[in-house]
């Protein structure tokens, strides 16, 4: 029977950053342990499963029956999702798809991504798959801080705004970073620190690109009905969802300052979840952004509508993204303090959201809470897979 609303019971997330200590079935199983916890179930209570895992630079690539091996989950069904830096609320998409059908009560979702396995001329030129590889890597030598440079300085170009700006969206997310145990850095930084750092691709510099990252997160999603049964007090409900797609060949875009897919797949997130397309942040406690390199950060406030288009670099300036401004973003640390795992991040975003919205965040971090839900939003590529979540502690 199809459920009418899907929720998410249980989380776990495990330490991002350098994880050479653990293999990644013991990855997997540092987030997994927590969720079931939380839940209060076990192996045997999954129906289905689903892992997000880009897996190019790990050696396994059979996470799935791995993990069925190592947390007892066979022979239950399972599926492996990839979808570039987009896998994880691929993932969550497809979780979400099998218990709202009715296909399954009890569906866990897990990310994981060991990118360290590879040395970091490997895992970039694999990143540098995301996108044309022969036409634009092969030809011209792109790598993946070269993409989003363009979007950088296009976004400079037309609206004003400075590599200052942009360091104070490293400052900000190195901040709350800080006050996150599961972060890859855990140290605040300013802006001289930033601009001093060697540049990477014009205008990023080091300090302003996600790292290289292992972790893992998981989430378990239940049913309506099961939620009822099992008498799950703590949840957060999954209210709408949008999936965009761009353009592999960044020359077939007409626009380098926002991400057509993003914008697209706010415009559905935001229409499913009941929330006024032209004032989302009235709706929203906080936000969770991709924010692969400082720039897309701001290009997203203007692609989810948190403000006017040209006026997202205003919003870091003015400091209206930190907790107690318009809309709280990344207080994780985002990608850029708290880690970018390809596989793990769309479902650490989701555990992010279950901790905003039931006030379980760690001192310093926590934003206030007062019209419950939270948004999260990941990409893929160059905006060649975008996916907008809204996550609610009230069902629709």
């Amino acid at each position: 029977m199809m459920s009418e609303n899907v929720a998410v019971i249980g989380v776990g997330h495990s330490k991002f950053g350098t994880r050479k200590d653990v293999n990644i079935a013991e990855l997997c199983w540092e987030s997994m342990k927590p969720a079931f916890e939380s839940a209060n179930l076990e192996p045997k209570d999954i129906e289905f499963f689903v892992v997000s895992n880009a897996g190019m630079w790990s050696s396994e690539a059979a996470v799935p029956a791995l993990m069925a091996e190592y947390a007892d989950l066979a022979p239950k069904g399972s599926m492996r999702v990839e979808a570039a830096c987009a896998s994880g609320s691929a993932a969550v998409r497809v979780g979400y798809t099998a218990v709202k059908s009715g296909m399954a009560d009890i569906v866990l979702v897990l990310g994981v991504e060991k990118m360290q396995e590879s040395p970091n001329p490997n895992v970039i030129e694999l990143i540098g798959r995301f996108g044309s590889y022969f036409w634009e890597f092969e030809n011209f030598g792109l790598t993946f801080p070269a993409y989003y440079a363009l979007h950088g300085t296009a976004y400079m170009m037309k609206y004003g705004a400075t590599e200052e700006d942009y360091a104070k969206v490293a400052v900000k997310n190195h901040y709350y970073g800080a006050k996150n145990p599961y972060a890859q850095f855990q140290r605040e930084i300013d802006v001289e620190t930033v601009m001093k750092s060697p540049y990477v691709a014009w205008p990023f510099k080091l300090f302003d690109c996600s790292p290289i990252t292992d972790g893992s997160a998981c989430i378990i999603l239940a049913s309506e009905e099961k939620v009822k049964e099992l008498g799950i007090d703590e949840k957060i409900w999954i209210l709408g969802q949008g999936v965009g797609t761009g353009t592999a060949n960044l020359s077939r875009r007409e626009e380098f300052s926002s991400l057509a897919s993003a914008t697209y797949a706010a415009e559905q997130a935001y229409k499913m979840a009941g929330i006024d397309i032209d004032d989302p942040t009235k709706y929203l406690d906080g936000a969770n952004v991709h924010d692969c390199f400082t720039a897309p950060e701001i290009i997203a406030y203007e692609d989810l509508r948190f403000c006017k288009r040209g006026e997202g670099y205003k919003l870091i300036r003015e400091e209206q993204t930190y907790i107690g401004g318009k809309i709280p973003v990344n207080v994780d640390g985002g990608l850029k303090a708290k880690g970018h795992p390809i596989g793990a991040t769309g479902v650490s975003q989701a555990v992010e959201a279950y901790k905003q919205l039931l006030q379980k965040a760690e001192p310093g971090r926590q934003a206030d809470i007062n019209k419950g839900r939270w948004l999260a939003h990941n990409v893929g590529g160059t905006g060649h897979y975008s996916y907008v979540t809204i996550y609610g502690l009230e069902k629709r």
